[in-house]
């Protein structure tokens, strides 16, 4: 029966949702500036999506401060475009190749955007362990249409890809409440 279907292959695929929803939420830092706050940015850059970081060095220089070298000069604006656009709110200020961003002080405001962006990076991760589950249904499906897996098998796998599925969601929806509570604490 588990022969012809990897149950973990789907667990590990669903934990590569959390890690990834773990790396997006390391980014909304709530109290000073990080540069992993940048690594979700993507920029228009030679004709196609390339990540911040291969385009331009990013460091701290001070705690409410990033700054943002870009290695090629026709980069900055597509640079510092991509920031503005990114939806953390966020203006850079050019200098040359390089950009300055002051990080606002959190009010209020800035900390309810802070949790809606958390909430999109749940959203994305739910949705991708919900991905990794209709896979595997669709795989057992035609594991049983193929005659490799009997039609009771094929039950119990399914609800064991659900179980996973539902531990996932609920680990996302955890992670997401605890980052929650973070950002609006004062």
């Amino acid at each position: 029966m588990s022969d012809v279907f990897d149950i973990n292959d789907l667990k590990r695929r669903m934990d590569g949702a959390i890690s990834s929803f773990k790396h997006d939420l390391g980014g909304l830092r709530t109290g000073r500036a990080s540069a992993s706050l940048l690594e979700p940015i993507v920029v228009q850059a030679y004709g196609s999506s390339m990540p911040i970081n291969q385009v331009a060095n990013i460091t701290v220089p001070e705690p409410r401060m990033l700054a943002v070298s870009v290695w090629d000069k026709s980069m900055v604006g597509a640079v510092e475009r991509a920031i503005r656009e990114s939806g953390l709110g966020l203006n850079p200020i050019t200098d040359g190749t390089n950009l300055r961003i002051p990080l606002p002080e959190l009010n209020e405001q800035r900390r309810k955007e802070l949790v809606k962006i958390a909430n999109q990076y749940a959203e994305q991760a739910r949705v991708a362990a919900r991905h990794v589950r209709r896979d595997g249904m669709d795989q057992l499906k035609k594991l049983e249409k193929d005659s490799l897996m009997s039609q009771d098998d094929s039950r119990v796998m399914s609800d064991k890809v659900q179980k996973f599925t539902d531990e996932t969601i609920a680990e996302i929806d955890k992670l997401f409440a605890a980052k929650e509570v973070e950002i609006m604490q004062v």
